[in-house]
């Protein structure tokens, strides 16, 4: 169903001829399927945390998308990043495990085995933490438990 006062043409993408305000800087977009950007989801919140916490405080003052554009475009760019630097350094580790979660349905806990190498070259390679929303403070993160059998 076409929306009123947009083109609806079969078989081409609509993009909105409007060009943003200039004290909008342009970004490109990340660029990526879901797969990759659900392998690398928890580290990119940690190495843009500040961003998105900004973008998201931002958008509680209006119900205006204009007004945080900025910020999105902040958060855009320091994914793009936290992508480049992972492929840089761990993209043999990064790719095994986003095949498989493209391959197994999208689930972490069928893909552990290629995620702990994935964590590994990480933690080494840029310090960076993976936290887990939600998981109990005063318990280990789900990725730092020793299993019970070797």
């Amino acid at each position: 169903m076409a929306l009123p006062g947009y083109k609806n043409f079969e078989g081409e993408d609509w993009i909105d001829p409007t060009p943003l305000p200039k004290e909008i800087p342009p970004v490109d977009e990340v660029g990526s399927t879901g797969a990759p950007l659900k392998s690398a989801s928890f580290f990119i919140g940690t190495h843009c945390k500040e961003y998105n916490e900004d973008f998201m405080l931002c958008k509680d003052e209006t119900r205006d998308p204009k007004h945080c554009l900025l910020e999105g475009r902040k958060v855009t760019r320091c994914a793009v990043d936290a992508l480049q630097k992972i492929q840089s350094q761990c993209l043999g580790e990064f790719r095994a495990h986003w095949n498989c979660l493209d391959y197994k349905n999208q689930e972490f806990g069928r893909c552990r085995d290629q995620e702990k190498p994935l964590n590994d070259c990480l933690f080494k390679a840029f310090g960076w933490k993976k936290n887990v929303p939600g998981a109990p403070a005063n318990k280990p993160q789900i990725h730092e438990r020793v299993p019970l059998t070797q």
